[in-house]
């Protein structure tokens, strides 16, 4: 997996999201920032990931979510061989919803 280096990323935005306040601004914050499309694109990728997470199969997930084979397999490349931020935020909001 390729890792954007330090001096290829613009610090200002990752540090701008952490100061949001709560979910309103956060998705204030996301409209005005993204495109429908990008959002939409993000809010999937985010659900696919949390669905292979949990274990289910791919053809369960392309049908419930209409995500792409492609993209199935993208999020579940970044789950196997990512930084691991996935794992760390599922472990920090998965028991908040059981």
């Amino acid at each position: 997996m390729v890792k954007i280096g330090k001096k290829e990323k613009n610090d200002q935005l990752y540090k701008a999201i952490l100061e949001l306040k709560d979910e309103q601004e956060c998705y204030d914050f996301f409209q005005d920032l993204c495109t429908v499309s990008e959002l939409r694109s993000m809010e999937q990728r985010f659900e696919v990931a949390s669905l292979l997470h949990d274990g289910m199969i791919y053809n369960d997930i392309l049908e419930r979510t209409g995500a792409s084979s492609a993209t199935i397999s993208r999020v579940n490349r970044s789950l196997s061989y990512g930084t691991g931020a996935y794992d760390k935020l599922f472990s920090r909001i998965k028991p908040a919803k059981k």
